[in-house]
């Protein structure tokens, strides 16, 4: 009979490459985690991990049996959510890093309701574009934009179709005119965004399966993109911004989309969180009510 905390260990060690590593993670010795892999490599009769003193890595079997693991552990969870968590039950705190647009703007009033629905809930919310480390930093679920293979962290997709925009002001519109293709930007004040040092000063389109990208220049940058957005309603450039960000602005007239015949750069949203913490009733239950949230602006791209 396979053990729910072997199974564990064995997931995250594949993960993580290191048994240390996945001992630290769960808190407990690394010979709980040897012990772990031996017992499952006796009920199996085979050896999962090829192993050395400076190198783990799974044996090719070990890779065949991975997923089924996967599977059994995801199984056994959701049942065991189901005979033991109600939703009026969730309690303790729940810690979260977001992007500081989407956060203060969009999914602020998420959390809130999410919440007032659980009042035994308290909420630690981190707003920065800084990108968290769920495993090093005090948070329990990062909200990232940008696709993951990274086999370390689960994603739980958020708007898997959400895609970046080109925006500007009426005003600026009407003092500027509309651009009509990515070469008319390289003329055009633009709106940078700095992460991590790095200007992205470059933008793409795709129109008709062709891609273009084009080099932007401008006066004004920022490593806060809700000041980016700030900056656009202003009237102050054009800005490369995620629909999720600019949908409410775009809505209400604060901003307009330019150039709709060419998509943006894709930019799905995901919630990112330890696989210890994937399961758990607080985090399904935020990311469905996230979830919904952006359900609601996806389907109304340009």
């Amino acid at each position: 009979m396979f053990r729910l905390e072997d199974l564990t260990l064995f997931v995250r060690a594949a993960a993580l490459n290191s048994f240390s590593d996945a001992a630290r993670e769960a808190g407990v010795p690394p010979a709980q985690v040897s012990s772990a892999i031996k017992r499952l490599e006796s009920i199996l009769n085979i050896r999962l991990f090829a192993r050395s003193t400076r190198s783990l890595r799974l044996t090719p079997e070990g890779e065949i049996w991975l997923p089924y693991a996967r599977q059994m552990l995801e199984a056994m969870y959701a049942g065991l959510q189901k005979i033991h968590t109600a939703d009026d039950e969730i309690s303790g705190t729940l810690q979260i890093a977001v992007p500081s647009d989407l956060g203060r703007n969009l999914l602020l009033p998420v959390f809130q309701s999410f919440r007032r629905r659980h009042p035994a809930l308290r909420l630690r919310i981190f707003f920065s574009d800084q990108i968290a480390d769920v495993f090093k930093d005090p948070v329990d679920v990062a909200f990232r934009y940008g696709h993951t293979e990274d086999a370390s962290y689960i994603a739980l997709p958020v708007a898997p179709g959400n895609r970046r925009v080109l925006v500007a002001s009426p005003d600026w519109i009407a003092q500027h005119g509309e651009p009509h293709s990515p070469e008319d930007l390289a003329q055009r004040n633009a709106l940078t965004f700095v992460l991590r040092g790095r200007l992205h000063d470059r933008w793409t389109f795709i129109r008709n399966g062709e891609v273009s990208s084009v080099q932007v220049n401008g006066v004004m940058m920022s490593d806060d993109a809700e000041v980016i957005r700030r900056l656009a309603i202003a009237g102050e450039g054009v800005a490369y911004k995620s629909w999720l960000d600019v949908s409410d602005d775009v809505r209400e007239g604060k901003l307009q989309v330019l150039m709709p015949e060419y998509q943006g750069e894709s930019a799905p949203l995901n919630m990112i969180c330890p696989h210890r913490k994937q399961l758990s009733a607080a985090v399904r239950l935020l990311h469905e009510a996230v979830k919904a949230r952006c359900d609601v602006l996806e389907p109304l791209l340009p």
